[in-house]
């Protein structure tokens, strides 16, 4: 039996032949409202005029107060007489109504495309000595903290921000990260970097830095070049702004700094937080002190002009340095020389490379009184046992990592791999992993942040724990908690054990850092934070690319923690100044100190940098000393040389030790 369809109510029938009466055209949509309000206004009228005691008493003048009434309300005009003499003030009335209706109209239009266009993103910023950042990625955030940080007090500043997005939702982005920031002024305006029209709207020819972020998709090393190609259509390349930018994969390395011209400076993301990893594995808490030196609310390097430094050796200016410690110079030139030797004499023209807490004037005092020669530790050999290390996951800087460890680690170094199912066994080893090799690797299948997997695993044989996040175009979304579950079963067989596991874990976003379970030898690393520092510091102070070049290139100087048993003899008392004394006498700058304190919860965060020089102290073998050691590197590889510009070498030399990984210091 066919079952009867039910008939709709009536407010529904009736609401459905409205809204098609309403979608036919203009005109009907205007007849209707003419009705409407006819039907509103006419019984008004007539109400209004029988309840008027003073209203006429013929149904005749009673009417045409009604006409009057609504012909007023309805700006019809309200001449009465003949039907013709109605009829055209009723037409003039219309033409009126047109034409104030046409001109609201089109002002309401006008100013609502402006506001859309305002809204877009797509006005032209009219700005002179302002900071350009082009594109958009995790980076983005800790860069303008550190631009705003660096703004001198008092001083306006304007950062102007473009990128294929809308730029309601970056401002809002920003802002909720970096909070209300007094003195300056954010411009997000969007568009593509590519192109050239997109970028006049930023005026990079009248700005003082441009920045270049690597997209997050599997061609943002492309993004990246193109992006610094069309900035050469609008901006000058020998008088234009600094432009720094950055990529991922260093083979886009020679590219991009061809594209940028020889006023730019371009990083490599993926190899600096590869050694960054390696550093943090063997030194925990070396993440935190790069942040510390890298950041504008401590110490951080600075070249200075020191007049009466000339004639002087470099162990004389070290010393006569009470608040900040010298690490290099910079010749006139402008190339930089790290770790010189102890007896190098400063030339006219040379500037002091200091690592300071500001950049005032540096005054210089004489310290080597202070040193105490009888305190000091004889020189000896670091030698150590070869290393075996655990690496959770896989991505990009994966291979990077088993490089660097090909070429610095100790022989007989074992690196366990374990990768989940889907990846399988890695089929992008570094070249060479065939020839004679210090590491030996092995790789087994599995979830790493199961607990099954790890539970598996003979945890107290490692000397350390590395775990990779997945990369943003593999993992889009939430792409640090399977990171989080593998540290918080790490972090549970360290309780149970009693023992202490250095765990460091990769992550993307900067709030699954406070709420990572960090045990006592355990750290983080932000993906492409240190490169975001490392744009903010060249961008307030350009002649320190050479200087960050010769500390994070392989061939340059390498940040490393020594026991403080290397310099001075334990027990005693004695002087930072003698620290640094024994340290220039190995060929080591010394920068700070990290107090031995077993009470405390992170003792990798007390680092002390720049301590002044003359309070003596009683050290520890435990006590750690934050030093700039000389780097140990071959010639450049002939296959880059190439395209080497003036200032840049190339970072994939057979031989070459990193400075994130010092040969001697790659276990704990």
């Amino acid at each position: 039996m066919e079952r009867r369809q039910e008939r709709p109510p009536l407010h529904h029938r009736t609401r459905y032949l409205f809204d098609r009466t309403l979608a036919r055209s203009t005109g009907t949509l205007l007849g209707w409202l003419a009705l409407c309000c006819l039907a509103i206004v006419v019984p008004v009228s007539a109400l209004l005029v029988w309840t008027d005691p003073a209203a006429p008493h013929s149904l005749s003048g009673r009417l045409t107060q009604v006409w009057r009434t609504s012909a007023e309300t309805l700006r019809l005009g309200a001449a009465t007489g003949a039907p013709l003499r109605m009829l055209l003030s009723v037409l003039l009335g219309l033409i009126a109504l047109l034409c104030v209706s046409t001109v609201v109209g089109v002002v309401t239009t006008g100013l609502g495309d402006r506001l859309t266009e305002l809204r877009r993103g797509r006005s032209r910023i009219l700005e002179h000595d302002h900071t350009v950042v082009l594109g958009w990625s995790d980076q983005i955030f800790p860069l303008v903290a550190e631009l705003i940080a660096a703004r001198p007090v008092g001083v306006r500043h304007v950062i102007t921000i473009l990128a294929d997005r809308d730029p309601a939702t970056m401002e809002t982005a920003l802002t909720t990260t970096l909070g209300a920031r007094v003195g300056v002024r954010l411009e997000c305006r969007t568009g593509s970097p590519t192109d050239p029209d997109a970028l006049a709207l930023v005026t990079p020819g009248t700005a003082r830095t441009v920045t270049v972020l690597p997209a997050e998709d599997t061609d943002g090393d492309l993004t990246v070049v193109r992006t610094l190609l069309a900035l050469r259509t609008l901006v000058h390349a020998e008088n234009g702004p600094r432009v720094v930018a950055a990529v991922r994969d260093g083979r886009y390395l020679p590219a991009a700094r061809l594209a940028a011209g020889p006023r730019g400076t371009v990083l490599e993301t993926d190899r600096t937080t590869a050694r960054l990893l390696l550093q943090s594995a063997g030194h925990p808490g070396m993440s935190s002190v790069l942040r510390d030196l890298l950041d504008f609310s401590g110490a951080e390097f600075h070249v200075s002009d020191i007049p009466q430094a000339p004639g002087l050796s470099f162990e004389d200016v070290a010393l006569r340095l009470e608040t900040s410690c010298a690490v290099g110079l910079l010749r006139a030139d402008g190339s930089a020389l790290l770790t010189p030797a102890p007896g190098t004499v400063l030339e006219p023209g040379d500037r002091l490379v200091t690592v300071a807490h500001d950049d005032s004037p540096v005054p210089l005092a004489d310290s080597r009184a202070r040193v105490d020669t009888t305190a000091m530790a004889p020189p000896r050999p670091r030698p150590g046992p070869p290393a075996r290390l655990l690496l959770l996951g896989w991505n990009r800087r994966a291979p990077l990592i088993v490089d660097i460890l090909r070429r610095t680690a100790r022989p007989g170094s074992v690196l366990d791999v374990v990768t989940a199912a889907d990846t399988g066994p890695p089929t992008d080893w570094p070249p060479g992993l065939e020839d004679p090799s210090p590491l030996r690797l092995a790789h087994r299948t599995g979830d790493p942040a199961a607990p099954e997997t790890l539970g598996g695993l003979d945890l107290r044989v490692y000397d350390s724990v590395i775990a990779l996040g997945a990369d943003q175009e593999t993992c889009p979304e939430r792409s640090d908690d399977r990171t989080l579950l593998s540290m918080l079963t790490l972090r549970s067989w360290e309780e149970r054990t009693h023992r202490v596991l250095p765990v460091v874990a990769e992550m993307r976003d900067h709030r699954s850092r406070r709420v990572a379970p960090l045990g006592r030898a355990s750290d983080v690393v932000l993906r492409g934070e240190l490169t975001a520092l490392l744009m903010a510091q060249i961008v307030h102070s350009p002649e320190l690319a050479a200087v960050f070049e010769e500390i994070f290139a392989v061939r340059g100087g390498a940040l490393a923690l020594r026991t403080a048993d290397h310099y001075v003899l334990p027990g005693l008392e004695a002087s930072f100044a003698t620290v640094v004394a024994a340290a220039l006498g190995r060929g080591e700058c010394a920068i700070g100190y990290r107090a031995h304190d077993p009470r405390a919860l992170l003792p990798h965060d007390s680092v002390q940098l720049c301590p002044a020089k003359s309070p003596r102290r009683v050290w520890s073998a435990e006590d750690e000393v934050l030093v700039l050691t000389a780097g140990r590197g071959r010639p450049d590889t002939p296959g880059l040389s190439r395209y080497a510009l003036p200032g840049m070498r190339a970072e994939h030399g057979e031989g070459d030790s990193p400075p994130s990984v010092p040969q001697a210091d790659v276990s704990p």
